[in-house]
């Protein structure tokens, strides 16, 4: 077979997803696809035909992605940082590398995936999945992607990461035991969720704070990174909404995907009418409510990958 560019870039973005679950950044993961992507090109010609261009691609992300993490903190969200906060408390900041950032569902689900292939991967971008991934050694997590979301053999996933069949049993067996429990996900919101996304959507441009409030689970987690800060239950929320947060009053949402979840784009009223870029909002969705609140602050980073606009007009 002969392989070209065009063959290299066909899986550009399920290499993305691979390298966001490894790297936790959509941003890392596209210099680690582009790193990739030029190994494999330099490579070509030492291509023997003997697996699949896609899992050819894979071994080389995969081992370029444990190269950039032997040299790399993980990243983390605010809840890790230490017990829930208070509306009141100071807040302090961490840089852009220290978090777990979202991904655009389009820069890390390829559109042709059968349909549950595609349910797979879905699961294993939502950042509570990707967020657990992070706590795992390095190769731990490689092996648990490689089986577990690619469908590799342990012989094979063992073949890529240089160790032997027993070590990839032995740490598929203690990743498994430490990562949350994935449900079935066709990929689309139940009405009840949809109608609930409406509710939220009218209660924001409201600023209705008791009917958001309405919406959320006993145990809702808010957090707003680069901020270590983040507060549980719904009077903290609030709280905040209506104390330190009321400047989000007369915001307009629009709405995006992030990590197979649904996601805002908030702007904040500026001057002459126009609406400012102000937090991406990935909302994490427990049946009918809402049970993770995430509003990323970063827009410079973020709003240009997900396609959107600093500025909004009236």
């Amino acid at each position: 077979m002969q392989v070209d560019v065009a063959h290299l870039e066909a899986h550009r973005t399920a290499l993305t997803g691979h390298c966001y679950r490894m790297l936790g950044s959509p941003v890392d993961a596209e210099d680690a696809v582009q790193e990739t992507m030029v190994k494999a090109w330099q490579g070509l010609s030492r291509y023997e035909g003997r697996s699949s261009v896609r899992t050819w691609l894979y071994r080389i992300a995969t081992n370029v992605c444990l190269d950039h993490l032997a040299s790399r903190a993980r990243r983390g969200r605010p809840m890790e940082e230490g017990p829930a906060g208070s509306v009141d408390q100071p807040l302090e900041t961490r840089p852009r590398t220290h978090w777990l950032e979202p991904i655009p569902d389009a820069e890390a689900l390829p559109a042709d995936d059968d349909p549950l292939e595609r349910a797979v991967q879905r699961q294993s971008i939502r950042l509570a999945f990707v967020s657990a991934l992070q706590h795992l050694p390095p190769k731990q997590r490689a092996a648990l992607l490689l089986t577990d979301v690619l469908g590799w053999s342990a012989a094979e996933a063992a073949d890529c990461l240089e160790t032997s069949v027993a070590s990839i049993n032995s740490a598929l067996q203690r990743a498994r035991a430490t990562l949350p429990t994935r449900t079935p996900d066709s990929g689309e919101l139940s009405p009840v969720q949809a109608q609930m996304l409406e509710r939220y959507v009218d209660a924001f441009h409201n600023y209705d704070v008791d009917g958001l409030v309405s919406l959320v689970k006993d145990d809702v987690r808010f957090s707003m990174p680069p901020y270590t800060l983040w507060l549980q239950g719904p009077e903290p929320v609030k709280a905040w909404l209506l104390g330190r947060g009321a400047g989000c009053r007369g915001s307009r949402l629009v709405p995006t995907h992030a990590c197979a979840s649904p996601a805002f784009a908030q702007y904040r009223a500026a001057e002459s009418g126009t609406y400012a870029a102000w937090a991406l909002v990935v909302l994490e969705l427990d049946g009918d409510r809402i049970a993770g609140w995430n509003s990323f602050l970063d827009v410079q980073t973020l709003f240009p990958r997900f396609g959107l606009s600093l500025r909004l007009d009236a």
